[in-house]
């Protein structure tokens, strides 16, 4: 569905060019891939590049980012405006910052269906209220006109969901959908997303900085460090990576059935930034 290469995402600094990607390549079929690192390791920029939503000054470089025929590199800005949210959704890292404060929820979900599909605004809302419902919203016409402010965090996180799917889109990008809600709503969400994109046969991105939950909930999983993929592994195989950055990610995470007086520190190599890094 998705076929990545060679590619870079470029800030200009005081200092010269600062390389935030640096020359990644992977591609996604009707899976879900995860891709984890540590905040400035190039995850959420990489989810960003995909869609173009890099903004000025910054910039984007790649051999290609194929979808489907289409190279997203590319395309004019009209043609990346009808694949976005139609074709290719993402879901932001916080409702509170991804919600209009001033529109109500209806409103807003609404808008984005009717900005892909030629519908009535009373199609539109009985679609809005379907999807409130496919993401287990109760009482959905009392949250269709309530406003972003007044509703909980895990509802806003289901809302966003709710909305970047009404298009029906092929692939979704999850931008950690979970980082802000307690364990137990971080469960019920991943649930919600793992049916949806299930019966929809969706290609999903889930970027996080949870290894136990990518590596419950996804196929494969990228690692990235200092802008690079330095390992891809199974899922399921997650807690056998081979890669010391990797092995020190887990070593560093906190567990119940074994008791430590300090968790354990990454010890970082500058080898690790490096191309020829790569595990897998």
């Amino acid at each position: 569905m998705l076929s990545v290469k060679n590619l870079w995402v470029k800030f200009p600094t005081n200092k010269g060019l600062f390389d935030a990607v640096r020359g990644i390549s992977f591609s996604l079929g009707r899976e879900r891939l995860g891709i984890v690192g540590e905040s400035g390791s190039g995850k959420s920029m990489t989810g960003r590049a995909i869609l173009r939503l890099i903004r000025p000054p910054g910039f984007i470089m790649a051999e290609y980012v194929k979808f489907g025929e289409d190279n997203l590199i590319d395309l004019d800005e009209s043609k990346m405006r009808s694949i976005r949210g139609r074709r290719i959704s993402m879901v932001m890292q916080d409702p509170k910052f991804s919600l209009n404060p001033v529109m109500t929820i209806g409103a807003q979900i609404i808008e984005a269906y009717r900005q892909h599909n030629d519908v009535p605004k009373r199609v539109a809302y009985q679609k809005a209220i379907e999807m409130l419902d496919a993401v287990l919203i109760r009482d959905t016409e009392r949250v269709l006109r309530a406003y972003p402010h007044e509703v909980s965090g895990g509802m806003g996180q289901r809302i966003m969901i709710a909305m970047m799917l009404i298009p029906n889109p092929d692939i979704l990008i999850a931008d950690e959908p979970t980082s802000a809600l307690d364990v137990s709503v971080q469960k019920q969400v991943m649930s919600i997303l793992d049916g949806l994109v299930t019966r929809r046969g969706m290609g999903l991105i889930l970027i996080s900085h949870d290894l136990n939950l990518v590596s419950q909930f996804c196929d494969r999983v990228l690692i990235m460090y200092a802008g690079r993929i330095v390992e891809v592994c199974d899922a399921g195989a997650l807690h056998q990576a081979r890669h010391p950055y990797t092995q020190g990610l887990l070593n560093s995470l906190p567990r119940l059935t074994e008791k430590t007086r300090h968790l354990s520190v990454l010890q970082r190599d500058p080898a690790w930034a490096q191309p020829d890094s790569v595990t897998s």
